[in-house]
């Protein structure tokens, strides 16, 4: 029966730690496979086997949901047989006949994990690619540049055969870089951030500000349905969404209008803690990129995050817009991030920002708020969601 190998990354090169983290990618497969059947999941020799136990397991399912688990660098799907060439050419026959009927070239790559196999890597290719040209003679060999490639993984249990492999997430497992509070707008690059941090091993608790009525209920639907399209990568997460109306309007009503912008982020930061706190997060996580905009010098960064007590981690901070619109569209959720419902930040936008602000000045502006009582009535407010891929 066809089965699923997941070949590992970062994870192999852990030294005494190792078996931790391969113990919580295991345990992330298991979990995300299991919406798709009864399947055994267990790791030998630096791969990770998907097993399904019966007929009734959707493999293109699982299939679909390895190849989003952080950790896991490559899947294919592999049909295990006997350790003998005869055995080995006849399951790539049936398996591969689809393929190998279509291509015009192909080449046999062997690996021989088990080094008690009688035959050398090379010399398992060339039997193994003979027999597959009188098998197929419309399939010339080309060993250099060949539109086929029949991957053979000698191993301790039994012989795998697979086409080529399909490019995993990659990074760390989810879960073994810690927690982190990650601020979640409708706009494109703050799911991008949280996703690339979800790659180094964060889990994450998403943050959203909502302010209505400035802003509708379809803009708290499209931040649900990011949530929801990072799910598949990021895992299980509960988004909050925070009411954000009273602390813009009082901004709005008591601060100078150029730091309209730097108060709120700061805010934000107070919040974005005071959460982190609740849950145990060791970090707050942005989508912020040096110079995008007014709000994202290097002086106003600092301004921002002094409102925090923990580090601000900003994952996009040297890349460009195209770099995370390439990302964006990768991880499913640009199209989704591009939808015409403002999110709280394009709420009363100051006509002359200040790009160059002094902490202290900033600080002074805000004084008159009382920060405090404003940030508890928000918290009291907040809605939870639950998502899950």
């Amino acid at each position: 029966m066809e089965m699923i190998l997941c070949k590992l990354g970062e994870v192999v090169l852990k030294g005494l730690n190792r078996r931790s983290f391969e113990d919580k990618l295991l345990s992330n497969l298991r979990r995300r496979v299991s919406r798709c059947g009864a399947f055994r999941v267990y790791s030998k020799q630096s791969t990770v086997y998907v097993e399904p136990a019966d007929e009734n397991c959707d493999l293109d399912a699982a299939f679909d949901a390895c190849r989003r688990v952080f950790g896991v660098v490559a899947v294919s799907r592999a049909t295990p047989c006997d350790k003998d060439v005869d055995a080995i050419v006849e399951t790539a026959k049936t398996c591969l006949r689809a393929e190998l009927s279509a291509a015009a070239s192909f080449k046999v790559e062997s690996k021989r994990a088990d080094k008690t196999f009688p035959l050398t890597s090379i010399q398992l290719s060339q039997q193994v690619g003979g027999a597959l040209h009188q098998a197929f003679p419309g399939c010339a060999v080309d060993v250099h540049d060949p539109a086929l490639t029949v991957f053979l993984e000698i191993r301790d249990d039994a012989a795998f055969v697979h086409g080529p492999a399909v490019p995993g997430a990659g990074g760390l497992p989810l879960g073994m870089g810690g927690a982190a509070v990650t601020l979640l707008s409708g706009g494109i690059d703050s799911p991008v951030s949280s996703w690339m941090m979800a790659k180094r091993g964060a889990a994450l608790e998403p943050v959203h500000f909502f302010s209505p009525p400035y802003t509708s209920e379809a803009a708290k639907d499209k931040v649900l349905a990011l949530a929801r399209a990072l799910a598949p990568w990021c895992g299980r997460m509960r988004l909050q969404i925070v009411p954000f109306t009273e602390i813009q309007e009082e901004i709005r009503r008591r601060c100078p209008e150029d730091f309209f912008t730097l108060v709120m982020r700061r805010f934000m930061m107070r919040i974005a803690q005071r959460i982190a706190d609740e849950t145990g997060a060791k970090a707050i996580v942005t989508g912020e990129c040096l110079g995008q905009v007014a709000s994202q010098t290097m002086e106003a960064l600092r301004v921002t995050e002094d409102a925090a007590e923990l580090p601000v981690l900003r994952p996009l901070i040297g890349m460009d817009k195209e770099e995370i619109v390439r990302l964006s569209r990768k991880i499913g959720t640009f199209d989704t991030s591009i939808l015409p419902y403002e999110d709280c930040c394009t709420v009363f936008t100051p006509r002359h920002p200040k790009t160059k602000p002094r902490l202290d000045e900033v600080r002074d502006a805000e004084a008159v708020l009382d920060a405090d009582a404003l940030v508890q009535r928000a918290m009291d407010g907040r809605e939870f969601v639950r998502v899950k891929p």
